[in-house]
């Protein structure tokens, strides 16, 4: 029996078992089902072959544990097929009863593209994938190349893929095709239809515009090179509904590597001084809007202050921190995601309110939090209190450095 009869039978699912072409493009809102419905097709393929490889590519291995692994251990045990005796953890490989495999791979660097043949490739969030990389694997593979994006802006699909090729089949899908979808979801989603920008691209599904983006040019690092300084950490507070983000700055080489210290949601003020006092003590700057949560932190003996507010406080820090030069390393999944999709909201004539969409701000707001005290103007018109304090943590950095 074909997987997808078994599985919820949404129009997103309907539409990619439809899909004929050698290349297979699905382009597409936020929640509208797109990788769910190709890990569907990808299983159903396993299930019904033997001795073919399926390839899933994603640009990090980071990403692929909190997206499509963790996807596709989740259709499986649903649909009863999961056999734990079949799945190698350290290598991310399952094998379905025919011998057939489904392989999680990441390939960052050009060379690692130069590998075996396939039979079927997924490069999932395949806007995030390099075209050099995208190119040498979609040559090496035998029959089908899944493609799955959200159009947030222009990339190889559309300049070097779409007019150049016959041989492809792309389908738009939004959240309506997905009526699995709890109306607490479709509830928000819909609720971001005033800002057209946002609308366009992860409402509709359509091709968005740069121009909506705030960040720009940020590099992806591998880690953390050891000659690195430690400056700050930033905080974002949230708990229910938004996450707690916590960012870590350092200074390299004439700019800034930011790396994800925390993004969850649900948790303590307890907990959050806990993550900190085991790190590498730096001065902390949080969201000033939660007094309460500062004063509790500190009084876990974390070196914490708020961040400097007041009229356009919002825009001035993202001033500086669009001035610098920022890398984040490639294990900032949340950090990542939320740089490629921080985006200006819109009014409903169109025109730029100046106020990040908040979606996707929890993570660039730690950032800007933790900028904020490194930015000479600012320290020394709102916090001459935390420079001094800065101070007085340096020299307890080197003090602990010697003992």
């Amino acid at each position: 029996m074909p997987l997808e009869r078994k599985f919820e039978d949404v129009t997103a699912v309907k539409k990619i078992f439809k899909m004929r072409g050698r290349i297979r493009a699905v382009a597409g809102g936020t929640s509208a089902g797109k990788t769910l419905g190709i890990l569907i097709w990808l299983i159903d393929y396993g299930l019904s072959t033997k001795n073919e490889i399926i390839t899933v590519v994603a640009e990090s291995v980071p990403h692929l544990l909190l997206g499509a692994i963790r996807d596709f251990k989740s259709i499986m045990d649903v649909q009863g097929y999961f056999d734990p005796k079949r799945w190698n953890e350290s290598k991310h490989i399952y094998i379905f009863p025919g011998n057939s495999i489904i392989e999680f791979i990441s390939f960052d660097k050009f060379g690692k593209a130069h590998g075996p043949r396939r039979d079927i490739l997924f490069l999932n969030e395949c806007n995030n994938i390099p075209w050099n990389i995208a190119d040498q694997l979609i040559t090496r593979t035998r029959q089908v190349i899944w493609l799955d994006w959200n159009p947030s802006e222009e990339f190889w699909y559309y300049t070097e893929m779409q007019p150049n090729r016959k041989d492809i089949d792309f389908i738009t899908l939004t959240y309506l095709d997905n009526e699995a979808l709890d109306e607490i979801s479709k509830m928000e989603i819909e609720s971001h239809k005033y800002n057209k920008s946002w609308w366009k691209v992860y409402g509709l599904g359509q091709l968005g515009e740069i121009e909506s983006r705030i960040f720009r040019n940020w590099q992806i690092v591998e880690e953390i090179p050891h000659e690195a300084r430690l400056e700050r950490y930033g905080i974002d507070f949230g708990y229910s509904a938004d996450p707690t983000a916590i960012v870590a700055i350092y200074y390299f080489n004439g700019g800034y590597i930011v790396d994800e210290v925390l993004y969850q949601k649900e948790i303590s003020n307890k907990q959050i001084a806990e993550t900190l006092k085991i790190l590498s003590p730096a001065l902390t700057i949080a969201d000033s809007a939660e007094p309460k949560s500062i004063d509790e932190i500190r009084l876990y003996g974390v070196n914490i202050f708020p961040s400097p507010k007041g009229k356009g406080s919002v825009n001035q820090g993202i001033q500086y921190v669009q001035n610098q030069k920022i890398s984040l390393t490639r294990n900032s999944v949340n950090l990542i995601k939320e740089y490629k999709n921080y985006v200006w909201m819109f009014d409903r004539d169109g025109k730029n309110t100046g106020i990040p969409e908040h979606k996707y701000s929890h993570g660039m707001d730690g950032i800007r939090y933790g900028f904020s005290s490194l930015n000479p103007e600012v320290m020394e018109k709102n916090n001459l209190a935390i420079q001094r304090q800065f101070e007085m943590n340096k020299i307890r950095i080197l003090s602990d450095s010697t003992r």
